[in-house]
């Protein structure tokens, strides 16, 4: 059966029309659009949705984010991201967690996503200590379930997490480090073995709508050969590679101690920068960085709320504009942004770069945020041949807003409103593959209320190891202080916290 949208006002984000709102009908069969236009033909049998009242816009795609986070969600604050990450992701004491357990998470984060307009997660699943097929299997399970459209990793970090940060291991007792070192790491060969395993398990399933993706952790955290070789399998398969780069100073620090040379510049010299590359959060980067990044068309996924949490800094989101290079959006996990929901992403990042100078005409706008949200998203993604933009031959991944609701009253600038305005409660349908997923707020697929009660009645023995982890690596949280404020101190050639002028002198050796 079809399903034509009748009448509706519809943002595009395609290239004719972009984020201008117009007057348009479409039509959908077997989950792709085959018609945008003033008028469309209304067969019998078809699922006709009245649009009247009612705004169309590309369903969103969460550029970045981890599910493993949801756990934690609201757990933790005021912490930079090298002393959260000994909480979220602790180095000692924690035993895998089971495939039940990680599918109820995945499930619980796909329906979250849904309800704010998400259709499209990239979804960074690190399982520490390592992930195996199990547990990989049951996130696809999870989002086969839910009905959501996603990019699946295989993260991986295969250096010793003590060796992927300046100075620490120097810092901290031998035994200690010795520990750290002693746990099991994969190989290069490993890992793209087991890349290779879960591509044929799982990439395309659901219609096309689930794929695997490589994800080297960072180059910091894993090895040349590793960050090469998942490049190149990548490319063979047409998979997006996603590494975390510069997300902070401390690993602005960590490039010039390790390499001699900035992340970016020692990612282009080993041979893992692509166009199917993607950079999440590209922070700390120099004007050169951003260069080659443009140059090697490598993606770069924005995370405005995590970073000001984390109090990571301030992307150039100007820089990145002006240098040509595709920008997408995400939320990053529910622990250093406490939220899957892309509507507050796409305000915060709209608004956050309005403060960079009082020269106007280089503040972000809300056509930007918008674009990074829907079509710049799927480019990150490796989808922007099927998601993105409202146009014929894409899938229907589509969110349909009521315009009668507050958030759009007076009704003014759609294109505005649906940045500034709207939070998602507006949402009236929420369609993947041309299927109604949310319905007025109901998910249906799934059972939000029986998903939610089984994830309450865990929890007090979820929370008790959490607290038993959190005091395990309390061992840590004095060196890794120490170290954060060395490196605050150390010149890194930019300065991307607000209200601080760039270091002139080194620090002396303590």
């Amino acid at each position: 059966m079809a399903t034509v949208i009748k009448d509706a006002t519809v943002i595009t984000m395609d290239a004719t029309t972009g984020s201008t709102p117009v007057t348009r009908s479409v039509r959908i069969e077997d989950g792709v659009i085959t018609h945008v236009d003033r008028t469309v033909e209304v067969r019998e049998g078809d699922h006709v949705i009245d649009g009247t009242d009612r705004l169309v816009a590309p369903g969103f795609v969460n550029a970045h984010t981890h599910s493993w986070e949801y756990l934690y969600k609201g757990r933790y604050d005021n912490l930079p991201l090298e002393l959260w990450m000994l909480l979220s992701y602790p180095i000692l004491g924690l035993e895998p967690l089971s495939p039940e357990l990680v599918g109820l998470r995945s499930r619980l984060f796909a329906m979250e996503s849904l309800k704010n307009g998400v259709t499209t997660l990239v979804d960074d699943v690190l399982e520490t200590p390592t992930q195996d097929h199990a547990q990989l299997a049951a996130v696809f399970d999870a989002y086969e379930q839910v009905g959501i459209r996603a990019n699946v990793s295989g993260h991986v970090i295969n250096r010793p997490f003590v060796d992927t940060l300046p100075f620490v291991a120097d810092m901290l007792p031998a035994e200690l480090v010795a520990e750290v070192r002693a746990q099991p790491l994969l190989t290069a060969d490993e890992y793209l073995e087991y890349s290779r395993t879960a591509i044929d398990a799982h990439h395309g399933r659901a219609g096309g709508r689930l794929r695997y993706m490589l994800a080297p952790s960072g180059p910091q955290r894993c090895t040349d050969d590793l960050l090469a070789g998942a490049t190149d399998l990548g490319l063979d398969r047409g998979l997006e590679i996603h590494v975390h780069v510069l997300e902070t100073r401390v690993q602005a620090v960590t490039g010039h101690e390790l390499y001699g040379r900035t992340l970016v510049e020692h990612l282009a010299a080993i041979g893992a920068l692509s166009p199917n590359t993607t950079f999440a959060h590209g922070i700390w980067v120099t004007d050169s960085d951003v260069e080659l990044i443009a140059d090697r068309g490598v993606s770069v996924s924005h995370n405005p709320i995590s970073n000001l949490k984390l109090g990571s800094g301030l992307a150039p989101w100007r820089r990145y504009h002006d240098a040509g290079v595709t920008l997408g959006l995400g939320s990053d996990g529910c622990s250093s942004s406490d939220s899957p929901r892309l509507h507050e992403v796409m305000k915060t990042a709209a608004l956050l770069h309005k403060v960079g100078g009082p020269d106007f005409s280089t503040w972000s706008t809300a056509a930007e945020a918008l674009s990074a949200a829907t079509v710049g998203g799927a480019r990150t993604a490796v989808l922007h041949d099927r998601v993105g933009s409202v146009e014929v031959g894409k899938r229907a991944d589509l969110n349909v807003y009521d315009l009668g609701t507050l958030a759009f009253t007076p009704r003014s600038r759609l294109d505005n409103q649906l940045v500034y305005s709207e939070n998602g409660s507006s949402l009236a349908y929420v369609l993947v593959d041309g299927e109604v997923v949310v319905d007025h707020g109901r998910l249906t697929r799934v059972d939000e209320e029986a998903a939610i009660a089984e994830l309450r009645e865990l929890m007090p023995k979820i929370a008790e190891w959490q607290d038993a982890l959190d005091a395990r690596n309390d061992v840590f949280v004095p060196a890794f202080t120490d170290m954060h404020r060395r490196c605050a101190e150390m010149p890194v050639g930019v300065e991307r916290w607000t209200g601080q002028e760039p270091s002139r002198t080194p620090v002396r050796a303590r």
